[in-house]
């Protein structure tokens, strides 16, 4: 007896443990956490933003290695990596299993999203055209946010047909492809080739055994942790690494496997980086200064309200027009469970910026941190703003769609 009730706590943490990893996978629930970090950090900002500074810049890591980071660069840097650990497993999942597996499917998200990228530069750019230092900011309205979108589309819209959901995420997954090229491209600053290239040896050797399927965590955690150090040391951004893994995580099971690595890591990685990577970041990137001055500059600062519309209406017109204009040429087919209204709403969902948003603006803005403040405040007024109009619109479709089956 006395036995059985030593074994009962672990027991039941570990019940528990599994039941709140399930509850990370979940879309809704990762989507709520961020927004109560988002919320905690706009909070703790106004009341206190001596102490919510003071926290951001607290520095720690080895100088030796050149790890000596402030605690929101850890998060970009080190955190987020695990997020587009996540983001690559599901790019490659997508082209070998998913909707871009077929170019006849693929079409539509593609050029919708493509077009979702470009649009919203064009309109950030003409609309910030001559504001110092504004072209620096082009990419920031360019990135859809997976996990805020498709949360809000599960809370408001369930309902809606399957291929809805496989729209919008294979788009968000294009895009997020083209946000780490974006970022891969044009915020190397500083490149340190030999290191470079020591990270991409070590990519390469990842994804050798990958292919050769050598099993075991204890070889790919150090070859990750390795990579991830080779990259953040030669001036690329350390996400990329992060991408660049999953791409090279095998996505198909070998014999005497019950699933393939790539599953694997995502039903073990995705509670954290749902529960704890994107709310830290969140929590650290999101804390700004709501005054009159800064909500006024949304409509007067042409950076911000480059963003802004960037976000809001840009992505509608790209995703919308993209996709719109793709099956008026031929180039791909709406599926049969969908209509243009569905598409407007989910294109306007689009817009929801939030975290690749706000890395790329640290990353653009980061030596100004009044204009970093400032084209926080506009990507947070923005993915607000997308969120609501998408989920009155969504929430409409869903109560038409019921009233068309019940005349039916």
């Amino acid at each position: 007896m006395r036995r059985v009730a030593e074994k009962w706590p672990f027991s039941t943490t570990v019940r528990y443990t599994r039941q709140l990893a399930e509850a990370l996978r979940a879309e809704t629930v990762g989507g709520v956490i961020m927004l109560f970090a988002t919320v905690a950090a706009l909070i703790w900002a106004n009341v206190s933003n001596t102490s919510y500074e003071a926290l951001r810049t607290v520095t720690f890591g080895p100088a030796s290695l050149h790890l000596n980071l402030e605690m929101y660069k850890w998060a970009q840097n080190g955190l987020l990596t695990i997020f587009f650990f996540v983001a690559g497993i599901e790019v490659k999942e997508e082209f070998v299993h998913g909707e871009l597996s077929n170019l006849r499917k693929a079409a539509l998200p593609i050029l919708a999203a493509l077009a979702g990228m470009i649009v919203p530069a064009l309109i950030y750019l003409v609309v910030s055209w001559g504001a110092p230092g504004a072209g620096r900011g082009w990419a920031i309205p360019t990135a859809t946010d997976i996990a805020f979108a498709l949360a809000v589309l599960a809370v408001t819209a369930s309902a809606m047909p399957a291929a809805l959901r496989a729209f919008l995420l294979t788009s968000a997954v294009v895009d997020d492809l083209g946000a780490i090229s974006v970022i891969a491209a044009f915020f190397t600053r500083h490149l340190n080739l030999l290191a470079l290239l020591a990270g991409v040896a070590v990519i390469g050797l990842y994804g050798l055994l990958q292919a050769r399927r050598v099993r075991g965590v204890g070889i790919y955690l150090p070859l990750a942790l390795l990579a991830w150090y080779f990259v953040e040391l030669s001036g690329v951004h350390a996400t990329v690494a992060g991408v660049a893994l999953g791409l090279m995580t095998r996505v198909h099971s070998g014999p005497g496997e019950d699933s393939s690595p790539a599953e694997r890591a995502d039903h073990y990685i995705r509670p954290l980086s749902a529960g704890v990577v994107v709310p830290v970041f969140a929590f650290l990137s999101a804390g700004v200064l709501l005054s009159g001055e800064s909500l006024g500059g949304i409509f007067t600062d042409r950076v911000v309200l480059g963003v802004v519309l960037g976000l809001v209406v840009g992505k509608f017109l790209g995703v919308f027009g993209g996709a719109w204009l793709a099956v008026r040429l031929g180039l791909a087919r709406l599926s049969e469970e969908l209509h243009w209204r569905d598409m407007a709403a989910v294109s306007i969902l689009a817009g929801i910026g939030f975290t690749v948003s706000l890395l790329i603006g640290g990353l653009a803005f980061g030596d100004d941190p009044a204009r970093t403040n400032a084209v926080t405040t506009g990507v947070l007024a923005a993915s607000l703003t997308s969120s609501v109009l998408a989920a009155i619109l969504l929430r409409v479709r869903v109560r038409n769609r019921v009233t068309t089956q019940d005349d039916g």
